[in-house]
């Protein structure tokens, strides 16, 4: 008898943790991201991504993000787009400037999957801050400020994750507020 309860008692556990994964799937732009989608098929539904979206296809990189990965994208939103110049996206997202949006975009690329829980503890592991090596080449340094992860780029820039672990079926997007650049 004991052993039945015991079964049962773990089936249904594992039926509350199943539960409570599916209600964790979180809404970005006010879609559901699904982990058993990849990057392009999930940001392609929020309408808070739009611009990256659209940067992402003039770059030429749908294929690498939809590939096996893992990666981990920290994406911009329209609203971080925004604040960049007058007129900027709009350059680069004609043809001729498409090897400065590649470089723009793959330095919000880091390979690997990585949660805010990973990045919290190599942040402590490291004396308060880590240096991330993007697929562009360059690197972000990454702090807590407040209780939040804040990603400063090379020039000095900052992006505060808004947005945590949304878990892809090729790695996990961390949505952020401001866009980073490369030097």
């Amino acid at each position: 008898m004991k052993k039945y309860c015991g079964i049962i008692l773990m089936s249904a556990l594992a039926l509350s943790g199943l539960a409570a994964h599916a209600q964790k799937d979180p809404d970005v732009g006010g879609a559901a991201m699904y982990p058993t989608k990849n990057i392009v098929e999930n940001a392609v539904n929020s309408k808070d991504h739009t611009t990256l979206v659209a940067a992402v296809k003039a770059a030429g990189l749908v294929d690498t993000l939809e590939g096996a990965g893992p990666f981990t994208v920290f994406a911009p939103t329209n609203e971080a787009f925004a604040k960049l110049p007058a007129g900027t996206v709009d350059t680069l997202l004609k043809p001729e400037n498409k090897d400065q949006l590649v470089k723009i975009l793959t330095y919000h690329v880091v390979a690997g999957h990585m949660t805010t829980m990973d990045l919290k503890r190599k942040i402590k592991m490291d004396g308060d801050k880590t240096v991330l090596k993007t697929v562009e080449g360059g690197t972000l340094t990454a702090t807590m400020e407040g209780g939040k992860i804040v990603l400063t780029d090379e020039k000095g820039g900052t992006a505060t994750i808004t947005i945590a672990n949304v878990i892809q079926s090729n790695g996990v997007i961390q949505v952020v507020d401001n866009v980073l650049m490369p030097n």
